[in-house]
């Protein structure tokens, strides 16, 4: 069954849930592609991978621990006056991490070297200001942007860095929004199409461009959201009666009160 929530559920942008929402919407927009597109396309999963030091509270902390031993202390105890005995330290060994991120390329079956559309889902570590992740997602933006190849970035998160290609400053123009879907279409300079996405909104169904000469195809985003809290089994791990990690503006909260309310989801 889906959600409570009419679009994008906020409970699922917590940090612990957000890596498995990530590879769930990438593996079902790839499933729904792939049903829908000609057949000479193939919707394929790639990925970047990157080694970071778990420095910020986006990575999860990995790293060994050494307590002093007890016959060190006993041993600084016992110690003579005339022999400086050095306090045991603790010890913290920090295991780097390796960073796996996935996107989807559309490729044409006859030479899938090449690369007609990008699709990205972005993560919080393409949103956190100076980490290694924002670094290489936007030196890729800018490849692709540079090139004949379309780019379509998909931005479920409230928080974090404005990332996605369009100018922030010109979508401010526009009016408000909690969520954003980017289409560049290659070779088009800065003209871009952007769906705005409130929380009290469906997600949208967008274009998805293709070669020249071939129409655009149309992805539900919300049929791929769908697909990925019921596959995921997120009705039963998450709990309504709390309020979401990343907090709501009054009125949207509000809002999610009486809605969850309506669905019986809170007292």
């Amino acid at each position: 069954m889906p959600g409570p929530f009419p679009g994008m559920d906020p409970y699922l942008e917590h940090s612990a849930l957000w890596p498995g929402v990530h590879q769930g919407f990438i593996t079902y927009a790839t499933e729904a592609l792939n049903a829908i597109l000609p057949a000479h396309y193939v919707a394929s999963i790639n990925e970047r991978l990157y080694v970071v030091q778990p420095d910020r509270d986006i990575y999860p902390d990995v790293m060994v621990l050494e307590h002093p031993s007890a016959q060190r202390q006993t041993q600084r105890e016992g110690a003579t006056a005339t022999a400086v005995a050095i306090d045991p330290p603790w010890v913290l060994t920090i295991e780097p991490i390796e960073m796996r991120e996935v996107f989807i390329e559309i490729l044409p079956v006859a030479d899938e070297s090449r690369v007609i559309t990008v699709i990205e889902v972005l993560s919080p570590s393409n949103k956190t200001a100076g980490s290694e992740g924002r670094q290489l997602y936007l030196t890729k933006q800018r490849e692709v942007l540079e090139s004949q190849t379309h780019l379509i970035e998909i931005d479920l998160l409230r928080t974090g860095e404005h990332t996605v290609a369009a100018p922030r400053e010109g979508l401010l123009k526009k009016g408000k929004w909690d969520y954003l879907v980017c289409l560049h279409r290659g070779g088009q300079g800065m003209r871009y199409e952007v769906w705005a996405i409130q929380l009290q909104q469906q997600l949208p169904c967008i274009s998805v461009p293709l070669a020249d000469g071939d129409p655009d195809i149309a992805l539900d985003l919300q049929a791929v959201f769908n697909r990925c809290y019921d596959a995921c089994g997120y009705a039963r791990r998450l709990d309504y009666r709390r309020e979401p990690q990343i907090s709501l503006e009054s009125e949207a909260a509000e809002w999610a009160d009486a809605l969850l309310r309506e669905r019986g989801l809170r007292d």
